[in-house]
């Protein structure tokens, strides 16, 4: 066990091996001691106890100095009624685990293979639906990486430069009593390409799951395709009752202001199908087996919910098909 000293009357807290959960809440910065290699296993929900997390069930200003917090600070930035472990629950919950440099560098590295080994899994070559290596996929994230800074910086850059000319357009509007039309409102082209945000990637952090981050770095990978990649497709299993196959729906219209397009629920369940292995009628049921882009999964969902009141089914057999049946 840690040992822990209290020196009285100032109530000065000595604490060793240690790690600290930091929150800043209004303009103080608040702290709380907990054993090392708890914290993360209460946030994933496997230790539930507190009092196998905390050293010390107590807040602090600072707790490397066994500084205690006032209740008159702690009350003043969580507000009157508070309770103590609604507080320490606050700051476990929502803090900033403050770890070692050994130790904050071998969390990167394991965030950062199991990131890599995500994406992997989910990215296929477009041509043959085969997943790169994880070595592949870590040097065109690396390849983002070293440019995702310069471009962030040239992207909020002008994005900026824009805003504060419209700001400074629509002041000046407003002090003259009339309002001044955009040129998108007013129709005009200048000539210059509008700039189209690209998700970046700058790496891996400890303040987010794997899975997450994977996810951003699959946009980013797709974004700018640093090497080909796409996602890998869902295959699905669809089952519809084939009397209602042939009812008609409404499709909503290709553009603006055109008419709302009528076709079959099976025409629209197929149209969101890439590719399909076969399709069937057993009986008084029909069913498809295809390829679905993940994207076009939810609404493929959404429409059997609403259209089908949820007779016909979407049961997906592979989450990340990565290489065509042959």
């Amino acid at each position: 066990m840690p040992s822990a000293q209290i020196n009285q009357p100032s109530n000065q807290i000595k604490l060793t091996n240690v790690s600290m959960v930091r929150l800043k809440k209004g303009k103080k910065r608040f702290e709380i001691a907990c054993y090392k290699n708890t914290v993360q296993s209460f946030r994933a929900g496997h230790e539930t106890d507190l009092d196998n997390v905390l050293q010390i069930p107590n807040v602090f200003l600072n707790v490397s100095k066994g500084q205690v917090a006032p209740n008159d600070e702690i009350q003043k930035a969580f507000g009157k009624g508070v309770s103590r472990d609604e507080i320490i629950m606050e700051i476990l919950k929502k803090g900033e685990l403050q770890v070692g440099e050994k130790e904050r560098q071998q969390e990167l590295e394991r965030v950062h293979r199991e990131v890599v080994e995500i994406v992997a899994g989910r990215l296929v070559d477009p041509k043959t639906k085969r997943v790169y290596t994880t070595g592949m996929v870590e040097k065109a994230l690396d390849q983002l990486q070293s440019q995702g800074g310069s471009a962030g910086r040239q992207a909020g850059k002008g994005h900026g430069g824009e805003d504060r000319s419209q700001s400074r357009e629509q002041s000046a509007a407003g002090q003259s009593g009339t309002s001044t039309p955009s040129k998108q409102q007013n129709g005009e082209a200048d000539g210059e390409e509008k700039k189209v945000f690209k998700p970046k990637w700058t790496g891996v952090s400890t303040n987010k799951s794997a899975k997450s981050q994977a996810l951003e770095a699959m946009k980013a990978l797709i974004a700018h395709q640093p090497i080909p990649v796409a996602r890998a497709r869902m295959r699905l299993r669809i089952t519809c009752p084939t009397s209602i196959l042939k009812q008609t729906v409404k499709l909503p219209p290709k553009s603006e202001g055109e008419e709302p397009e009528k076709g079959s629920v099976k025409d629209k369940i197929l149209s969101f199908v890439e590719q399909v292995e076969t399709q069937d009628v057993m009986g008084e049921e029909w069913e498809c087996v295809g390829f679905v882009e993940p994207g076009s999964f939810k609404t493929l969902g959404e429409f059997i919910n609403t259209q089908t009141k949820g007779r016909a089914v979407a049961e997906v057999l592979d989450m990340a098909v990565t290489q065509e049946e042959k």
